[in-house]
């Protein structure tokens, strides 16, 4: 029997309505408080929305039925949160804490529901949505100390320690301009990250290129040249020995390049698409060539930097050139068809507004970016450090790959705007001779050569769909896979990890919707880089003896030991 009383349920339902649009209303007005880099502009104006009566009345029967399950296991002192950030002791003990934690999670559901239940365009729908999700991790009572039972026991337990050491974090981040994700300090480029043996051979305003050592006696005749994001740095792909994308690829035989990006200051505010295309894509293909002597090579793209290789690629062959006898394509978007939760951002007015501000010079600061990509995940990648840098007094546990995470690059305005535009918005790449890259109609119908195609299948920022409508546009011969988890950890997947599985399928076909794909793809389990190293060594030609030395006498002599000095420089 409940032990709920009338008068309570009489009081619920005469304010549930209430309690919704005054929730709904600060969901918005913290929504509008957000910049997220300055993409908000797109989303200032939130329309009038409606929603499903069918769905509200569903909405409401389950507020009902979990309140009173909640009310009575707090009367019963049975009340179980499930929810990391309430997990603690400190919440389970303390009965008001637990009441409060599990009040938020029935409203924050609730909220999530009446997003759900917007009539409208899926484009409105997803923004609100992201709105209420944006406003929903920011109320919860864990971030605040009057309402973090844990956060107050360590308090009491450390006589007002934790709180001085929180005050101190909290001036830190202020100063360096960001919420520490790791102890910034125990790590340095070159010493304990980005560490693979190799020298810079050539460098302009744009780029160094790194050459590797070789670890085998004999390499492959095609040199392999990597093109990391320029959103980021290129140490991703080279964190730690055993996880390193660029050492496993020097280890199976490679001669092995990475295109390291010079963090733009305001001496490159002008520089723009083509000036990438050209003086660092291109430049980079034809220094390989003239280094190695190879008439052709492989390369590989990753992220926005499988963005630039494909135009670069597109360039070249409207030029008659096809320097390049295969290409990979790591979470890439040439086709931007599925563009997830990022498209929430884009439309007309924010492209506009972005042109206006900085499509002629300036910068787009990499914090700004940094900030946007981490608002995504508000709950793992913002939130969290705040209650346990700032509340708890606790510094954060060393993790290469969040010290990567913060280590951000600037963009030149001219650039961003160019992309946001033609890729984003109007998806142009894939549509022949409808833009111009360094003089030349781009159609990517004549990008023809083998290509190895990788999803991850839980990534937000290049979805599965997204990266698999990559084989609906290049017309050599394919091969795709699926890994599992997101666009860094299905990425830096090593072998011996033996960790993860990726998808292959045998039937050559490449529906045009993924799903199909996957349908009739069969699960591996393990990393997916073997995989991709056997594909790659097929397309590598014969083995010739290793070099003995980095770049080639006179024309490009060593510069400076890896990673060199652009990847070290600040945004």
């Amino acid at each position: 029997m409940s032990s709920a009383t009338p008068e309570f349920w009489s009081r619920m339902g005469d304010d549930f309505q209430n309690k919704l649009a005054k929730s709904w209303g600060e969901a918005m007005q913290h929504f509008q408080s957000i910049d997220l880099g300055g993409m908000k502009k797109s989303l200032d104006s939130v329309p009038s929305v409606k929603f499903s009566p069918e769905k509200l009345q569903a909405l409401q029967g389950q507020y009902f039925k979990d309140a009173a399950e909640l009310w009575n296991q707090s009367l019963n002192n049975s009340l179980q949160v499930k929810d990391r950030r309430f997990a603690g002791e400190a919440w389970a003990n303390n009965p008001l804490a637990a009441f409060h934690a599990a009040s938020y999670l029935l409203n924050a559901r609730t909220l999530m529901g009446l997003a759900d239940a917007v009539e409208g365009d899926d484009k409105t729908r997803s923004r609100i949505r992201f709105a209420v999700e944006q406003w929903v991790a920011a109320a919860a009572p864990s971030n605040f100390l009057a309402f973090n039972a844990e956060a107050q026991k360590k308090a009491i337990d450390t006589q007002g320690e934790s709180i001085a050491k929180g005050v101190r974090n909290l001036m830190h981040d202020l100063q360096q301009g960001h919420v520490s994700m790791t102890d910034e300090s125990l790590f340095e480029v070159g010493k304990n990250v980005a560490t693979t043996e190799g020298a810079v051979v050539f460098e302009n305003e744009f780029f160094q290129l790194i050459e590797y050592k070789p670890l085998t006696a004999k390499v492959y005749e095609k040199p392999f040249l990597l093109v990391p994001p320029c959103i980021n740095k290129f140490y991703i792909l080279d964190l730690q020995p055993e996880n390193s994308l660029i050492r496993y690829a020097v280890s199976q035989g490679h001669r092995t390049f990475v295109v390291s990006w010079r963090n733009p200051d305001e001496s490159m505010a002008q520089k723009t698409w083509d000036d990438y295309i050209e003086h660092a894509a291109i430049q980079a293909i034809g220094t390989v060539q003239a280094i190695t002597g190879a008439p052709r090579i492989n390369a590989l793209g990753f992220c926005v930097g499988g963005t630039i290789l494909s135009t670069a690629l597109a360039v070249l062959a409207a030029r008659g050139d096809k320097p390049v006898a295969s290409a990979t394509f790591l979470t890439t978007l040439i086709n931007f068809t599925d563009t997830g939760v990022l498209d929430v951002f884009i439309d007309e007015n924010f492209v506009r507004f972005r042109e206006q501000q900085m499509g002629q010079g300036g910068l787009l600061k990499g914090q700004d970016l940094a900030s946007t990509f981490s608002f995504l995940r508000p709950n793992d990648l913002v939130w969290n450090y705040v209650v346990g840098n700032y509340l708890k007094g606790e510094t954060p546990p060393p993790f290469d790959l969040l010290y990567w995470n913060s280590d951000s690059t600037n963009l030149p305005g001219p650039f961003y705007a160019w992309y946001l535009r033609n890729t984003y918005l109007e998806n142009n790449l894939v549509k022949p001779g409808r833009v111009r890259v360094c003089g030349e109609a781009i159609d990517l119908r004549k990008v023809d050569m083998p290509v190895y195609i990788y999803g991850s299948r839980e990534d937000h920022i290049v979805p599965i769909g997204g990266a698999y409508a990559s084989t609906q546009v290049l017309p050599g011969k394919k091969r795709f896979v699926m890994g599992a988890s997101g666009h860094i950890a299905g990425v830096i997947n090593p072998p011996a990890a033996q960790k993860r599985s990726h998808w292959l399928s045998d039937s050559g076909q490449f529906p045009s919707d993924v799903n199909d794909w996957i349908t009739s793809a069969r699960e591996v389990p393990g990393s997916w880089w073997t995989d991709w190293s056997n594909w790659l060594k097929s397309h590598a030609g014969k083995q010739v003896a290793a070099p003995k030395t980095y770049g080639k006498a006179r024309s490009f002599k060593v510069i400076e030991a890896a990673p060199g000095r652009y990847v070290k420089a600040k945004a």
